[in-house]
């Protein structure tokens, strides 16, 4: 009786594994990428974190890998706040596309002369 448990035990740990597993983020950077990192309230001493200062710092260069979970990025000299980042918290940086801007239809049409 007691196997039938252990291993009905196990059946439910992997079921439960594998539906959290469908829903992390996996994400492996490399030394010297670019990447955007999130600075959450808790990074700051307190009373010196602003609501309204930058939520995301970057583009910054990944300096270390701790490990795949893990990783230390080169902070600008003003943040006082520690380099080592968790991958949560890390987006690959996409420079902005040098793309031909359009206008929406509704946007030109209001603008043409001679329309009221």
């Amino acid at each position: 009786m007691l196997t039938k448990v252990r291993q009905q035990i196990m059946t439910s740990n992997q079921h439960y594994k594998a539906v959290a597993d469908a829903h992390r983020r996996h994400r492996v950077f490399n030394v010297g990428d670019l990447v955007l990192v999130r600075l959450r309230r808790e990074c700051f001493a307190p009373g010196t974190y602003s609501k309204l200062s930058r939520r995301k710092i970057g583009p910054v260069p990944i300096t270390a890998k701790i490990n795949d979970n893990e990783y230390t990025v080169a902070l600008p000299d003003d943040c006082n706040t520690s380099p080592t980042f968790n991958v949560s918290d890390i987006w690959p940086y996409t420079p902005p596309d040098d793309g031909v801007i359009t206008i929406s239809s509704s946007e030109s049409s209001s603008s043409e002369p001679g329309k009221s």
